[in-house]
């Protein structure tokens, strides 16, 4: 049931690794943007259970979930690039 505090608009994002360490690293990257790239018409939350971050998106309009679809996918893409540079280069 949605009350006048709950946002409107939801969705999840549920990303899938083969191990938890790659899960930690993505989602310890991208939880340190929660604080700074929340406006006032989207929050997000970032969730880790064992290989699989989930990110949590709620908006007051569907133009601003759109936004904030894009923003979190494009940090977690930036995210596991990182990832995957880190592990190529420690060979």
């Amino acid at each position: 049931m949605t009350d006048a505090t709950t946002p409107p608009h939801a969705a999840d994002l549920t990303f899938r690794y083969d191990d938890g360490e790659a899960a930690a690293l993505v989602a310890d990257a991208v939880r340190q943007e929660v604080d700074e790239i929340e406006g006032d018409r989207t929050t997000a939350t970032v969730h880790r259970a064992d290989a699989a971050v989930r990110i949590e998106i709620a908006a007051d309009d569907l133009v601003a979930l759109r936004a904030g679809l894009n923003t979190w996918g494009t940090l977690v893409e930036v995210a596991e690039r990182a990832v995957e540079a880190g592990r190529t280069a420690d060979g």
